[in-house]
């Protein structure tokens, strides 16, 4: 048998506890003898008391809470009645056993049971649509449509059921599987033709009418190829681009799929795809069951955010599909489906589980602004090491995994019982470029402007005014601290701030790079909307934080 870690010694009883008395526990500060504050406890309750000098603490049966918290030598007072501690409930679904990124993930080690009262924060799958009779889903539909024609509720290739389940198949009711965001409603968008393309347009607009019914977190399990070597190769949109930012300013977290080598140049390719590249957007990658990361699974130093299981993923699929295979079991399920997702791959498959996160931080507190949700999951997962299976990855942010592996427990446990600051919500977002996403500053009078940056997500503000022929423009910019940050004003016309042949459109820039930049006394050449880009770069602090703008015109 294992040796008692400690020693328990008692005291004298001094006299018999209160009828009401609670089992306090007492911490004694370092330095302090836990011998006196013991016999202080004593003195001041009149009752037992017993230390355990492992846990360096006194326990006394006392209603007497606040008074002990205050005795000299005593660093907290703890009633620990209401801090007991039960099980984490186990899905009771079958199938759930099956489900390995549930586990690695901690899904549902938050709670002790399942949870009956959050509310259903809608969730946004564009993708290919969903089988709407599906048992899993009942009720759990809060709006469809189609934009590829026919009905959002039938799903031909099976896709968008498989991610559909993965978010929001029913939890706890003895059937199938386990959704991850078991008090979500969802919101399904069909962008997806039969023969597999999903038309720019289509797409956007899925994006922009999500955002409008409410959704709060928009999952997009797919991805174009970015290149920035080949633009002959390279898949941007400002089209999709445009949606994103819209879907972004309007309240939803945008979580998208990093991509596959299979569909890019070579495998593995070293650049996260379109849109997980566009700003504000959670890029999400895969890693296998024994935590190593997949050749498919496309590397990015940038864009890559987040890892989360990719690789034997087991979901809902649908049931039509699986009837094709009349002698399989488990129909309705992936393992019945056609022969790519028996045994499912990819980051198509990752994010979903991103996405469900998201909307159980957000059920939790509806608060949360979207960049906020994205630094509670990011900032919270597990670091992927040789130690954890990942032998390529190294200490800390890497482009295998981005910020590590998804951590589900630790980011709900963050938002509910840390004192950690969040990024401040920023009320001019999405602000990232010149042109119309600019934000507009009107007036003549001097101005302050008070807003966040993020070198990973949100590495660049642009504003837009109005300088007429003649007048001068001062700014200051103060913040984040220890970061390398710089002023640039750009003249009118300018169409992008991070392109390759916009220099000639740069009116004036910072002299130094650091966390206060000014820009002295500059006289505009001509009339018109200037633009003023705060930009973090790297070889600094690669952090976050505010910043103040100041300017005024003379």
């Amino acid at each position: 048998m294992r040796a008692l870690r400690t020693a328990l010694l008692a005291f004298t009883l001094l006299a018999a506890p209160p009828a009401s008395a609670a089992r306090i526990a007492v911490g004694v500060d370092r330095g302090a003898s836990l011998s006196e504050v013991a016999a202080r406890v004593a003195r001041a309750t009149g009752s037992r008391v017993s230390t355990d000098s492992g846990l360096r603490a006194v326990f006394v049966d006392s209603r007497a809470v606040h008074r002990l918290a205050r005795l000299r030598g005593v660093s907290y007072a703890e009633r620990l009645d209401r801090t007991a501690r039960r099980l984490a409930f186990t899905p009771n679904d079958p199938l759930a056993a099956r489900q390995w990124y549930l586990f690695k993930s901690n899904a549902f080690l938050f709670w002790p049971q399942l949870p009956t009262t959050l509310p259903g924060v809608k969730i946004a799958i564009v993708d290919s649509g969903i089988d709407g009779k599906h048992p899993e889903f009942a009720h759990r539909i809060a709006y469809a449509r189609s934009f590829v024609g026919g009905s959002a509720l039938v799903d031909h290739q099976g896709h968008g059921t498989f991610v559909a389940g993965e978010i929001a198949a029913a939890t706890g009711n003895g059937v199938g599987i386990a959704g991850i965001a078991f008090p979500a409603q969802l919101v399904v968008a069909k962008v997806v033709r039969s023969d597999r393309t999903i038309p720019l347009e289509a797409e956007a607009k899925a994006i922009r009418w999500a955002a409008d019914k409410g959704a709060r977190v928009i999952n997009l399990s797919l991805s174009g190829v970015r290149d920035p070597l080949n633009p002959d190769r390279d898949t941007y949109s400002p089209l999709e681009a445009s949606a994103v930012a819209y879907a972004s300013a309007k309240g939803a977290l945008v979580v998208a799929a990093v991509g596959n080598g299979d569909q890019a140049p070579r495998m593995p390719w070293d650049y996260a795809g379109w849109p997980a590249a566009l700003p504000h957007v959670l890029g999400v990658s895969a890693y296998a069951g024994d935590g190593s990361i997949p050749a498919f699974s496309d590397r990015d130093d940038f864009y890559n955010d987040l890892a989360a299981p990719g690789q034997d993923i087991l979901s809902t699929f649908p049931r039509p599909l699986t009837a094709e295979r009349p002698g399989c079991l488990d129909q309705g399920y992936s393992d019945c489906g056609s022969i790519e997702y028996r045994r499912a791959e990819g980051t198509s498959f990752a994010a979903p589980q991103v996405a469900a996160a998201a909307g159980l931080l957000l059920s939790v507190q509806p608060a949360l602004q979207p960049d906020q949700v994205s630094y509670l999951l990011t900032r919270t997962a597990n670091d992927a090491t040789r130690l954890s299976g990942c032998r390529d990855c190294g200490p800390g942010r890497d482009a295998l995994s981005g910020w590590g592996r998804l951590d589900i427990l630790g980011a709900l446990m963050q938002l509910t019982y840390s004192k950690v600051q969040l990024p401040l919500p920023d009320r001019y977002e999405t602000n990232d470029d010149a042109g119309q996403q600019a934000w507009r500053l009107y007036g003549q009078a001097p101005r302050t402007v008070d807003a966040t940056l993020d070198y990973w997500d949100d590495p660049v503000d642009v504003y837009s005014l109005m300088l007429r022929r003649g007048q001068k423009l001062d700014a200051t910019l103060r913040g984040p601290f220890g970061t390398r940050t710089k002023l640039v004003l750009w003249k009118p016309g300018t169409k992008e701030v991070g392109g390759l042949k916009v220099p000639t459109t740069r009116a004036r820039a910072s002299v130094r790079v650091g966390s206060v930049e000014h820009l002295r006394t500059y006289t505009a050449a001509s009339s018109g909307w200037y633009y003023l880009e705060v930009k973090m770069q790297s070889g600094g602090s690669t952090g976050a934080g505010p910043y103040t703008l100041s300017f005024s015109k003379t």
